[in-house]
């Protein structure tokens, strides 16, 4: 879920994430338009519609069992290792 920005409050499927620039990007979110130069591959070029990169720190997850957003901590699960879980409800996120 998106939190702040022309999108806000708009949900979507993360793609992709650049952890080095604390960037995603989001399915359907901040839609930008890129100007293609003709080119061997493709002769036409054109106007392309894709989805640009949004902060981090402007998105929520999304609860998975009832689909509103949650902050989210970390804990020791049974193994050992640490496990993001929703502090809502206390649910461990896979």
């Amino acid at each position: 879920m998106v939190l702040a920005g022309d999108d806000k409050t708009k949900t979507g499927k993360v793609l992709e994430v650049f952890a080095e620039k604390n960037r995603a990007i989001v399915e359907g979110i901040n839609m930008v338009t890129k100007h293609m130069k003709p080119s061997a591959g493709k002769p036409e070029g054109g106007i392309k519609k894709m989805e640009g990169t949004i902060h981090i720190s402007n998105l929520m997850l999304l609860e998975p069992s009832n689909s509103k957003p949650t902050r989210t901590g970390r804990k020791l699960n049974e193994k050992g290792k640490l496990q993001r879980y929703s502090k809502k409800t206390g649910e461990l996120i896979k």
